[in-house]
């Protein structure tokens, strides 16, 4: 077996091909003045690869990956596993008006074409319950974060008080807390708008404790920042977040952190400055 990854992923490709005792190749993508991609393997291929790309700014990887998984093919590659820890268009899961593309169904039938298997952690589903799901007849996995996140607050910090902003977060929030012996609560959320919601908070003492704001993904922060500033009105003094994709856009860390939350950490699904835990044992795990 062989790990093929790309440029922008390649600390994270490396450090799953060294879990996984296996060697690692890079794709080399060449990009043209006209925006077209020119995609470039290595010409001895396994029969079996794992292309390790996460799909954060999709458009352009989609079509390398296409580019790149049809090339595997032809250079006699027979088994390829996409291990994509952040899985692009899940969202859209049904159509909300007349000729709205449904496009996690889309994205899902192009790499059920592509791969034998796809490999993801904490996808953003909605309306259904497993990855298989969205990308039919293939072995689907979507991996939780739960553990490494909960093994890292345990080394990280000292009886911590979890809180999820909304009750999608709950999943996330209780298998963290849980088998880390820790506290959690989770707020709820009322969407005013595309760029206002309203928070309701729930009883708790939060001056006695560090509070860690708990989520799958954080894109326009403003939801964890509406919750922060509850919780300093409520009396917090530490506040922190954990996050899986950290989909920031540029403001969103001076944002926060304005908002009051002190320390934010995200695994490495998105390379982002505030990585701090690894996926790459999790991923390994699944592989094997």
């Amino acid at each position: 077996m062989l790990v093929l990854g790309f440029d922008d992923y390649r600390p994270q490709g490396e450090a799953l091909a060294r879990a996984l005792e296996l060697p690692f190749s890079s794709v080399d993508v060449h990009r043209f003045p006209d925006g077209e991609s020119k995609v470039t393997l290595p010409t001895a291929l396994p029969e079996r690869v794992i292309l390790c790309r996460s799909l954060d700014q999709p458009n352009n990887k989609l079509i390398e990956l296409l580019l790149a998984a049809t090339t595997a093919r032809e250079l006699g590659a027979t088994h390829l596993t996409l291990v994509a820890p952040y899985l692009c268009y899940m969202r859209q899961d049904i159509a909300f008006q007349p000729g709205e593309a449904v496009s996690q169904r889309i994205i899902g039938g192009m790499l059920a074409q592509l791969f034998e298997r796809v490999v993801t952690v904490d996808p953003h589903l909605h309306r259904i319950e497993r990855l298989e799901q969205a990308i039919p007849g293939r072995e689907a996995l979507a991996l939780s974060s739960a553990a490494p996140m909960g093994s890292f607050l345990r080394h990280h910090t000292r009886a911590p008080l979890l809180l999820g902003p909304d009750a999608e977060s709950e999943q996330w929030v209780r298998a963290i807390a849980e088998p880390a012996g820790l506290d959690y609560a989770v707020a709820s959320k009322q969407r005013l708008g595309d760029r206002e919601v309203e928070i309701t908070l729930p009883e708790h003492d939060y001056a006695q404790h560090e509070v860690i704001l708990v989520d799958d993904m954080i894109s326009t922060g403003r939801t964890l920042i509406t919750v922060a500033k509850q919780l300093k009105q409520q009396g917090a003094e530490t506040l922190h977040c954990l996050v899986t994709h950290a989909l920031f856009s540029d403001d969103v860390t001076a944002a926060l952190h304005q908002a009051g939350i002190d320390k934010i950490w995200s695994s490495d699904s998105i390379p982002h400055p505030s990585n701090a835990v690894s996926l790459s044992e999790l991923l390994a795990e699944a592989l094997v």
